[in-house]
């Protein structure tokens, strides 16, 4: 069968791929492997879905890694706003909330992925194929490549594909029961790209003997620094949230990419929490010493500063704790860092295929002309808060934005 274009991915890099292709003359293909398309969807923003940030570039861009400077072009291109306007004109209702994010005014994510899902199903020119993975991706000739599918359902029966571009939109590696497997880095290596190291990234930080009775726990209005050998190499502010597997939240999500890659460099990770970031020690130690009266617990008394959920593991942290030392200690609690959880609930992959050998207005690749990348599979990330989502739809955008320009001029 023959496609103009083959997405390899119904996520939603390769769902907002196909929805803008279908507003064109394109014949489209688009293979997912799960039974449905946008099932990582559904797990963004805690399942209410973060479809971006409304930040303007000059902010937006100081959350995304590795090369924001990548992102630019294909950002201006198809933005933030753009992306706002694209899921009204679907008829879905958004809102904005604390720290610019953009939600579905219901709360569900699953009505994101519906309205993605409805747009491409009724595209006459749009051929969804779930239940299918792409086993590999070849150049038949100067102009054409060769998609080689299996349905899930037909596991005998090899389905070629004839294309004239592909777009690689499988995501990485992160929530591999979704079906993250990091196919489109096996596509890009055999295709001669360079696939730089992967990590989990937007993940829990595990402390070396983790108080678990902190499980539960959200902080808000307080200060991290992460700590690698010793130097701060990253300082944040905001809300943490302590849960089974460790540190996570807004917070604990912002210093885990560095943080994993020191671990992985086989470097001493610390976090430096202060409790009261709003006052300075000596304004704390004046409060203390004013309502500090003798006789008094110090765990009643800490009471007055901290949840009381927190209130005995701060303590059992150090067991020089005094009324004395009680202001370093509040701007000051140490957590040292022995690991993080893996990919199973990493929110995003750090690493991918090189933004070097990518073209930045387009997402084509420098090296195989008509092949182009979207998404997650780039070495192309950013911090919680929309902006993955975001980087999703502009660059999908960019690919299909290059494709119909070649097709007009055929």
């Amino acid at each position: 069968m023959e496609y103009d274009v083959v997405i390899i991915g119904g996520g939603a890099a390769g769902m907002m791929a196909a929805a803008l292709a279908s507003e064109s003359s394109l014949r489209v293909a688009l293979i997912e492997k799960n039974s449905q398309c946008g099932r990582k969807l559904l797990l963004t923003g805690k399942g209410r879905c973060n479809i971006t940030n409304t930040r303007p570039w000059d902010e937006f861009k100081e959350h995304v890694h590795p090369d924001s400077g990548f992102l630019r072009p294909a950002f201006m291109a198809f933005s933030n706003a753009d992306t706002v306007a694209f899921f009204r004109k679907l008829g879905l209702p958004v809102t904005e909330e604390r720290g610019m994010r953009i939600f579905p005014s219901s709360g569900k994510s699953s009505d994101v992925r519906d309205a993605l899902v409805s747009r491409i199903s009724v595209a006459t020119n749009v051929d969804i194929r779930c239940d299918s993975e792409a086993v590999s991706v070849l150049r038949s000739s100067s102009s054409h490549f060769v998609v080689e599918v299996l349905h899930s359902g037909d596991r005998m029966n090899m389905l070629e594909l004839v294309t004239d571009s592909v777009i690689v939109a499988t995501g990485g590696l992160s929530y591999p029961a979704t079906g993250s497997t990091g196919d489109g880095y096996r596509f890009a290596r055999e295709m001669g790209h360079t696939v730089v190291d992967t990590s989990p990234s937007l993940t829990a930080l595990v402390p070396t003997r983790y108080n678990f009775a902190l499980a539960g726990l959200t902080l808000r209005n307080v200060s991290l620094q992460l700590l690698v050998d010793g130097g701060v190499v990253q300082d944040e502010f905001g809300e943490l949230t302590f849960t089974n597997d460790g540190l996570e939240g807004a917070l604990g999500f912002r210093i885990s990419r560095r943080a994993v890659k020191a671990l992985d460099e086989g470097k001493k990770v610390e976090v430096l929490m202060d409790l009261k970031p709003a006052v300075t020690r000596a304004e704390l130690k004046a409060r203390i010493e004013r309502e500090y009266r003798p006789g008094l617990s110090l765990q009643r008394f800490l009471e007055k500063f901290l949840p009381v959920q927190a209130v005995r593991p701060f303590m059992d942290s150090d067991p020089s704790l005094t009324v004395q030392n009680l202001p370093v200690r509040l701007k000051s609690w140490k957590f040292l860092i022995k690991g993080y959880v893996d990919y199973r609930r990493a929110v995003v992959t750090a690493g991918g295929v090189s933004l070097r050998e990518v073209s930045r207005k387009t997402m084509e690749s420098k090296l195989v002309p008509g092949l182009y990348f979207a998404g997650e599979v780039l070495d192309l990330d950013a911090d919680t808060g929309g902006y993955n989502l975001q980087i999703a739809f502009s660059t999908a955008a960019a690919a299909v934005r290059s494709i119909v320009s070649r097709s007009i001029l055929r």
